[in-house]
């Protein structure tokens, strides 16, 4: 398969050379090559080249120095945290035992207590789990990729399996999905661009386990680069295809491009055209944003959405533009938009009611051609995404 524009000759074809060197006097003649065949290009375009050779590897060095300092620190600071937890669960169950007797339910700081002990258990399983798997298979190679990623989804989908069944003990989780979910079996004959709202703790990682167990995808995520500090995830994700925001290198909509041009059949891009959870104040900056860009007709219709914030174009529409075959799911969901920090957490835990998830399926044919056509209709869609959450929001989710 061929790369973005301006990629390199196919694997064992010819090295791509440059305009060919005048002779003469002024000139510098090519070289000869190997065994009296082509000439190399002379002169200043070997070190120039050479210069290049050096700094990519430089660079792809001094990423991997980063990635083993974090995974190093990350990995200490999970395994220094599960005693702190235990002890913690141990507090909080001493403390909350009269409660317990009383009322038969254990109190909320013995559910957070336990759920937290939960969590960094399963990061440390899921970081041996890991490393067993990389042992299995330490040599590169297409194929070895290949498993070491067929692999790290069936691990994926195994943990956040946990955590969910944890969450539904503990916090009382129940999720609705309307329309059902196809079997997983019946994975989409075409790639799908999955664009969520972004809205409550933990739901890009429900989102993820409903997609690998229930629907049988492949989800390719964009995330923000702060959740690398969580190191299972950090691990596993850079074994599949995935984008942290911002990238190393390049720009953020040349990331998510490149992320969607490599989507097959069962393939799903997941995209959260937000860049965060909705808070009021986050949908008073991006409206004004808008103002400040001149966008005037844009901004009005953002500042009539009361649950979702505007979503950001450019990301959703370099992923449509690189994937035109595939499909667009859009996602709502309630239920957890209500826990937008640490203190609505602890007010509004266990839930009290399930966490309900809509989606609705766009064929590729139906979708505008052009960007600016493909904005409008992006915008129309988050307009529904808006309406539902209005219809499906508690009393205390937060809105404008």
């Amino acid at each position: 398969m061929s790369g973005p524009a301006g990629s390199g000759p196919p694997e064992g074809g010819p090295a791509e050379s440059g305009p060919a060197a005048p002779g003469g006097a002024g000139g510098v003649a090519g070289r000869p090559g190997p065994n009296g065949g082509p000439a190399r290009p002379g002169g200043v375009a070997d070190p120039e080249r050479r210069g290049r050779t050096w700094r990519t590897a430089a660079a792809s060095v001094g990423s991997a120095l980063v990635t083993t300092a974090r995974r190093t620190a990350t990995t200490a600071l999970v395994v220094a945290l599960l005693p702190v937890t235990a002890a913690l669960l141990l507090l909080a169950a001493v403390v909350g035992a009269p409660v317990l007797l009383v009322s038969g339910r254990p109190p909320r700081p013995v559910r957070i207590a336990c759920f937290l002990l939960v969590y960094v258990t399963v990061e440390i399983a899921g970081l041996a789990a890991a490393a067993a798997q990389y042992l299995r298979d330490p040599f590169g190679g297409p194929r070895a990729r290949q498993r070491r990623a067929e692999r790290a989804y069936g691990l994926l989908a195994s943990l956040l399996g946990v955590l969910r069944r944890a969450a539904e003990r503990l916090f009382g989780l129940e999720t609705e999905v309307t329309p059902a979910l196809p079997a997983a079996d019946r994975r989409p004959d075409v790639p799908l661009v999955v664009l969520v709202r972004h809205a409550g703790l933990g739901d890009s990682f429900l989102l993820l386990q409903l997609l690998l167990t229930e629907a049988g995808l492949l989800p390719h995520t964009v995330l923000k680069g702060a959740l690398r500090v969580d190191p299972c995830l950090d691990v596993l994700l850079s074994r599949v295809p995935h984008c942290f925001l911002p990238p190393a290198r390049g720009t953020a909509k040349g990331a998510v491009a490149a992320l969607a041009a490599g989507l097959r059949a069962g393939d799903a891009l997941v995209l959260f055209p937000e860049g965060g959870n909705f808070t009021p104040r986050r949908h008073h900056r991006a409206v004004a944003l808008l103002y400040r860009r001149g966008q005037y007709r844009r901004a009005a219709r953002a500042a009539r959405l009361r649950y979702v914030l505007p979503p950001r174009d450019s990301g959703s529409l370099a992923a449509l533009a690189a994937a035109p075959t595939a499909d667009v799911l859009f996602v709502a969901h309630s239920g957890l938009d209500m826990i937008t920090s640490a203190r609505a957490a602890w007010t509004s835990l266990p839930l009290r009611q399930p966490v309900r998830v809509h989606w609705w399926r766009v064929g590729a044919a139906d979708i505008p051609r052009g960007d600016e056509a493909r904005g409008e209709w992006l915008m129309s869609q988050w307009e529904r995404v808006d309406r539902w959450a209005a219809a499906h929001a508690a009393a205390d989710t937060p809105h404008v």
